[in-house]
Order: C-alpha cells, then sequence, then structure tokens
C-alpha cells in the first residue's frame, strides 16, 4: 500500500533521530510532514505512539513557549528559524496530535494559551513578528486560520467565553475579507492561487478551507453567515471542482526551500525541498469533493437558520 513507506518510516529510529535534532525541518520529508498528511487522509489513528509521544517532547523542549516580538526577547543560545514556532505550524500540530488522541492541552498545556495571546485586534494572528510592534499590525489569513481551526474542531468540552471570542473575532477577520481580499488593498484578490482548492494542505489556505471554518463556525455558534461575505469563494470553488483536474493545477509544496542538516552539526538552506512517495502519489479530486459536500450540507442549514 502507498501508505506503508511512510507508516514504515514513522515507526523507525530514523524518524525519532530526525525529531530529536529538529521537529519541523527538513521540508517535506521529516516526520512533521509525515505525520500531517497521514492526519488529512482521516489516517491519524495509525501514527505510531513512540513517534506521537517523540513530537510532544519537541513541542516542549525544542521551541521557545512565547513568540519574541523583538530580538531582545530572543535568547542568545536559539535559532530564531529553527527554535520559534509559528501560529500556523503550532495550530496544525495541534490538530494532527488531536486527532491521534493525545490530550494535547494536558501535555503541551502553553499551545492553547499561545493562541488566544497571539490574536491581533483585527481577529487575525501574523507569524511575522515584526507585525506586532506596528501601530496598526495587520494579521495574515495563512497564519490565522490553523489556530483557529485548532480551537473549533479540537475542544471536546464547552468553549470558554475567551475561547468564544477568539473565534468569533477570527471569523469576523475572514467574512470582512470575503476569505481572500485585502481590506488593506481596497478588497483586491491576495492571493489569485487561493481560488483553486488544494490537497494535501499543511499550513497553506484556499477559499475552501476557509469555507469549512466559517460555516462550522456559524454552525456552533447559532450565527449568521452573510451570504455576500461568501459567494464569491463559494462560486469559485464550485468552478475549480467541477473540472476534471480537481485539486491538481495547485501543489504549494512543489516549490519551496527548505533547511537542511549537514550530518556536520550545521543546518544549510536548499532551494528546491523534498516531497515523499506517499505525497508524490496522492490525487486530491476526491477528499476536495468529499470537504466540500459536508460544507454545502452547513450552507444550507446556515441559510435556512
Amino acid at each position: 500500500m502507498i501508505l506503508d513507506g511512510t507508516l514504515n518510516y514513522l515507526a523507525s529510529e530514523e524518524a525519532v533521530e530526525s525529531i530529536k535534532r529538529d521537529p519541523y525541518w527538513p521540508k517535506w520529508d521529516s516526520p512533521w510532514w509525515h505525520m500531517t498528511l497521514l492526519w488529512e487522509l482521516g489516517e491519524a489513528a495509525r501514527i505510531p505512539e513512540r513517534i506521537v509521544d517523540a513530537m510532544v517532547d519537541a513541542l516542549n523542549t525544542h521551541y521557545l513557549d512565547l513568540f519574541p516580538l523583538r530580538e531582545t526577547e530572543m535568547p542568545p543560545d536559539k535559532d530564531p528559524y529553527r527554535h520559534v514556532a509559528c501560529h500556523c505550524a503550532l495550530g496544525t500540530m495541534y490538530r494532527v496530535l488531536a486527532g491521534r488522541g493525545v490530550d494535547v492541552d494536558g501535555r503541551i498545556p502553553h499551545l492553547r494559551p499561545w493562541f488566544l495571546r497571539y490574536q491581533l485586534a483585527d481577529g487575525g494572528l501574523n507569524c511575522d513578528e515584526a507585525v506586532y510592534t506596528k501601530q496598526s499590525p495587520h494579521s495574515s489569513i495563512v497564519s490565522t486560520l490553523p489556530p483557529l481551526e485548532a480551537v473549533l474542531f479540537d475542544t471536546d468540552r464547552p468553549l470558554t467565553d475567551a475561547e468564544n471570542a477568539f473565534l468569533d473575532r477570527g471569523a469576523d477577520y475572514l467574512l470582512k475579507r470575503k476569505l481572500f481580499r485585502s481590506l488593506s488593498g481596497g478588497g483586491k484578490i491576495i492571493d489569485e492561487a487561493w481560488l483553486e482548492p488544494c490537497f494535501p494542505r499543511f499550513y497553506h489556505y484556499d477559499v475552501l478551507r476557509g469555507l469549512r471554518f466559517v460555516t462550522a463556525w456559524a454552525d456552533r455558534r447559532d450565527k449568521p453567515l452573510p451570504r455576500d461575505s461568501v459567494q464569491e469563494a463559494v462560486d469559485a470553488v464550485e468552478t475549480a471542482l467541477a473540472r476534471a483536474d480537481a485539486g491538481m493545477r495547485r501543489k504549494p509544496w512543489a516549490e519551496e526551500k527548505s533547511l537542511y542538516f549537514d550530518g556536520a552539526g550545521s543546518w544549510e538552506m536548499k532551494n528546491k525541498a523534498e516531497p515523499f512517495e506517499l505525497l508524490e502519489g496522492l490525487r486530491a479530486g476526491a477528499p476536495l469533493r468529499r470537504e466540500w459536500s459536508s460544507v454545502k450540507t452547513l450552507l444550507r442549514a446556515c441559510a435556512a437558520a
């Protein structure tokens, strides 16, 4: 089976040692990405317990438990590329571990407060630390969505007032921008690629992902979902998924740089990240159409409310 290579790798000593060196790098072939892809495929239960424990340990010890906003907050013995986790990465791995059945709040207690702590006044978050020191900071949709998803989808108890407010502000941030438009840019499209649903996503964004969040938020919070705030995104998804090559036009992971360990104690940036067999062999159309079907059900429910 195509999953075997990833499952065997995650069960190996090599994978454990990779996490000990760095839980995130390199893209796309460290355990972080294998685990995330299994989760996106609905196979999180098959992630070996040993590698789960290694990732939990790394999230507690490898990274700082804060997001330094100024150079003076960065410990001198830490590397900002390797020892500071970004919001979208933490939101993603929170979901992966929760999907595997981990009590994330119990075992990594600083993660959930992190999401709420770094929400900006506009309702979003930003993985660029310099933004937080500006007089009028602006959030990033890519940085914002994974923490929102973690709180909305992976909370198995009643939400606190602070968590509800976090989600409401985040949903408002997305809806004001119609899921893909810039307010400060006069409504221009932030990134044309976002109109093309993609799978797997890892931390990447598309309007179907945004629609899944806001429809689920409206349903759980019993909130109205303004049709004019989502209609353009709905139209874009329907157009994209009607094509025979649905989900295949966009592979955001295909061309990115990555840090690689050189085997002698140093890390170097290479111009192209290396994918693994399971990632290269996926066909995106079916999972995206299943997701769209569930989103349409919630859209109808919101319209009828």
